[in-house]
């Protein structure tokens, strides 16, 4: 299986019920790993504090981070240079490249997996040489403000957030749905793929991934289903 590191989150942590009128105590980053197609099939994930001042195993709370509302709350997603203002601030010096922490990266977190509903390559959309479908889910509330904004970022016109993108080629199409008596949410994309070449999905999950994210929403995983 080949894997594939999508980039690294960074979470700045806050003491509970203090939200953000307080420094952080502490830092998490995370990252999906994602095979060949795409489909998530590990969580990593490391976290700091200034108390003991080194990394440790975080996979307790990454899990907890996605069912917990309560623990969702003490944690805001920042952006690497926002994170590395705050671990210099709480006195752990420069932050380190992505690599080294990686390297801290300890008890993955195995996401379920399952094949493809169409093994294979599945028909393609008029034009296209093939044609899958993927379901992102993240952990979290979204209120009207956030959906106005995703609406702004993606050129959204409409109820949903949503839009369409080409890429080379090929095209993509993609929509936010809430997911039903759940704190729950999903961007479902359909990649339309001029080649047999997938290279393009990656990116463009990534891309939607920090966009929702930066509205507080959690990513729990990467789904295929064709």
């Amino acid at each position: 299986m080949m894997l594939v590191m999508t980039g690294l989150d960074y979470y700045l942590v806050y003491p509970s019920g203090a939200a953000r009128t307080r420094p952080p105590e502490g830092m998490l980053v995370e990252e999906l790993v994602l095979d060949g197609d795409w489909s998530a099939v590990r969580l990593e994930s490391a976290g700091w504090s200034p108390k003991d001042g080194r990394w440790w195993c975080s996979a307790a709370f990454s899990r907890g981070l996605r069912v917990d509302p309560h623990l969702r709350r003490r944690v805001v997603g920042v952006d690497r240079m926002v994170a590395s203002g705050a671990y210099e601030r709480l006195g752990g010096g420069s932050l380190p490249a992505e690599t080294t922490l990686r390297g801290f990266f300890s008890d993955g977190v195995p996401l379920p997996t399952a094949a493809p509903l169409r093994l294979g390559a599945a028909p393609g959309a008029a034009g296209f040489h093939e044609t899958r479908f993927y379901r992102a889910l993240f952990a979290g509330d979204l209120d009207d403000g956030g959906l106005a904004r995703l609406r702004d970022v993606w050129g959204t016109v409409g109820a949903l957030a949503g839009a369409r993108r080409r890429v080379g080629r090929d095209a993509y199409d993609w929509e936010l749905r809430r997911l039903a008596a759940a704190s729950a949410w999903c961007v479902d994309l359909t990649a339309h793929l001029a080649t047999p070449r997938a290279d393009g999905i990656g990116p463009v999950l990534r891309d939607l991934s920090s966009a929702v994210r930066a509205l507080g929403l959690i990513p729990v995983t990467v789904e295929r289903f064709s």
